[in-house]
């Protein structure tokens, strides 16, 4: 029996922009957001708009500390889409979009079009975004809004510092890498295994915790003799999670009310059996 594929997906990929060259046509709110979306992705941005059509987030990015070279004009052609790796455009004037895609088109560059779907090499989603974790709710472009309500969704399950412990395992893979380096055979596999043990055994708090000198104690101590030991084995203390320590702060004052009011209790009931 032959497995089955539902068709009508996109290729969920993550698209390195380091030092890419990435034209955005427009200025106004959508192209805000494209703006801000490629610089993190430490793109090199060419934005062309009219300075009358400049959203004011849009214009605060062009007057800030960015690789952004701005031209304040209407779309030129051509001429425009030499050396770009990428073209997203976000203006009103359908016609103009669709001669850019055709042009993009042409030229092989991937291309964009807000608001018309048939135009876009690819689209953008509602992103959940926590430091190297980041986590893409895709429509296909059929319902934005409903990918930003299923974002927030997810959001409220995900673990906390679950950005910091990727981070922090991230780093002891590299350590890992420099004490154990080689690609392929035994040596990777095995750097693999541990690393799936370690993330298996410890909770997504602790591995948050992970500091360098841990790091260091948990290579020695476990790496070098094929285990994994637990984070109270490497002198680790645990630091209690923003929301649990606030809400036992919160909780002190109730408390020591409680006790109050159990102490006053006991003393009255004292008096009153002594004055039968």
């Amino acid at each position: 029996m032959h497995p089955s594929v539902l068709g009508g997906a996109s290729l969920l990929i993550a698209w390195q922009l380091k030092d890419k060259h990435v034209l955005i046509v427009g200025g106004g709110d959508v192209a805000s957001g494209r703006i801000e979306s490629v610089l993190a992705a430490d793109a090199r941005v060419t934005i062309i708009s009219p300075s009358s059509g400049l959203h004011p987030l849009a214009k605060q990015y062009i007057e800030g500390s960015y690789p952004i070279t701005y031209h304040d004009r209407t779309f030129g052609g051509a001429e425009d889409l030499s050396g770009v790796d990428m073209v997203l455009t976000a203006i009103d004037d359908v016609s103009q979009s669709r001669t850019i895609c055709a042009l993009c088109r042409d030229l092989k560059i991937p291309v964009n079009v807000a608001d018309i779907p048939d135009s876009c090499d690819f689209f953008f989603g509602s992103q959940i975004r926590d430091g190297p974790l980041q986590i893409l709710v895709s429509t296909n472009g059929q319902s934005p809004k409903l990918a930003n309500i299923i974002k927030r969704k997810i959001e409220k399950h995900l673990p906390e510092h679950a950005g910091n412990a990727i981070a922090a395992v991230g780093r002891l893979r590299t350590l890992l890498k420099e004490r154990a380096p080689g690609v392929g055979g035994e040596v990777s596999k095995r750097r693999m295994k541990w690393m799936v043990d370690v993330c298996n055994s410890w909770d997504m708090e602790e591995l948050a915790q992970l500091d360098e000198q841990t790091m260091k104690k948990l290579l020695d101590a476990g790496w070098e003799n094929g285990t994994v030991p637990n984070p109270r084995d490497l002198g680790m203390r645990w630091k209690w999670p923003t929301n649990v320590s606030t809400a036992v702060n919160a909780a002190v004052p109730a408390l020591t009310f409680v006790a109050g009011a159990a102490c006053a209790s006991m003393l009255l009931l004292s008096r009153l059996s002594r004055s039968r």
